[in-house]
């Protein structure tokens, strides 16, 4: 029997395993990524960076809901110029990093991708679901068009694999994972945060400065499940899962709905950076007891509706 293996290769990226850090989390500084990276991660995602400084929304930004966590952090960074060195650091660590970014307009985006592409960033990830777009675009993650447009504007600049991270606050997300294809986007990521609110009953008023975050966490999981699900029926590219990922169970759930590469993030702040190990060590253990050699003989076989009667006997191994 041939060797069991967690790597992958997402459009010419290859990674160890399938498992990387959500853009934000954890994602800033070089010595961070790189803890990241030691603790089990097949790759790195790097916070979203936009062309200036970002300060971002006030606090509170965060708050802890039921089965997640909401966020409106307002994408502070450092900008594109300040990054270019943190990246630059990062590989010097041998670590291969994901350049998330995002633009107020298309040229923006596509100025940012260039700059990140010269500093020696592996891939990029095009962060479609940006609210903080000039009247041009509109809603982003919403418009199709739009979408085509900007994604086509990246892949002029680059030839580093492109990803296009969705939003599952849309109508119709085929239609949004399509004009990202047509674009030139080498893979999708499905999908961003939900929109949602938290209200403190005794202050009475809304507990985030923002009013509404992004939900993430546990509670995300069937929705993005879904995402994943319709866009790996829509696209002819790879589709990277993110959203409630947690154990090695949730992890072949989105391998068996069309994910090649996944993205882990409340998770990290749930149960600490040792889950990227305790979710690979849950898949390692759901292909031994069911004689899968490798993850690409996993992806999408849920859509084969006669694909039953597997041993589920560690799917729910990790913590």
């Amino acid at each position: 029997m041939s060797k069991l293996s967690l790597a992958v290769e997402i459009s010419g990226l290859k990674l160890r395993n399938p498992l990387m850090n959500a853009a934000g989390v954890l994602g800033m500084t070089p010595d961070i990524l790189k803890r990241v990276y030691d603790s089990g991660a097949g790759a790195v995602i790097s916070k979203s960076i936009g062309p200036e400084p970002r300060r971002g929304h006030p606090n509170p930004t965060l708050v802890r809901v039921e089965c997640g966590a909401l966020n409106a952090m307002g994408l502070p960074n450092p900008g594109v110029e300040y990054f270019v060195e943190e990246i630059q650091e990062i590989k010097k660590m041998g670590v291969p990093i994901i350049a998330s970014f995002f633009g107020g307009s298309t040229q923006e985006f596509a100025d940012v991708a260039y700059k990140l592409s010269r500093a020696g960033a592996d891939a990029l990830e095009l962060n479609a679901s940006c609210p903080n777009v000039a009247e041009e675009l509109g809603m982003l993650a919403a418009d199709a068009a739009n979408v085509e447009k900007v994604t086509a504007a990246v892949r002029d600049e680059t030839k580093l694999p492109l990803f296009v991270k969705l939003s599952p606050n849309v109508t119709n997300i085929k239609s949004i994972a399509v004009a990202a294809e047509w674009g030139g986007a080498d893979a999708i990521t499905a999908v961003n945060t939900s929109k949602g609110i938290a209200i403190d009953i005794n202050l009475r008023r809304p507990i985030l400065a923002n009013v509404t975050g992004g939900l993430s966490g546990p509670a995300v999981k069937p929705v993005s499940l879904r995402c994943v699900w319709e866009v790996a029926q829509a696209v002819k590219i790879p589709v990277i899962g993110c959203g409630g990922i947690t154990t090695g169970r949730d992890a072949i759930e989105y391998i068996l709905a069309g994910a090649s590469a996944l993205e882990v993030g409340t998770a990290v702040m749930t149960h600490g950076l040792d889950v990227y190990k305790e979710i690979a060590d849950g898949i390692t253990c759901y292909m031994e007891n069911n004689g899968f050699t490798s993850i690409s003989e996993m992806v999408g076989l849920a859509h084969d509706y006669e694909n039953i009667g597997v041993d589920n006997a560690c799917l729910g191994m990790t913590k």
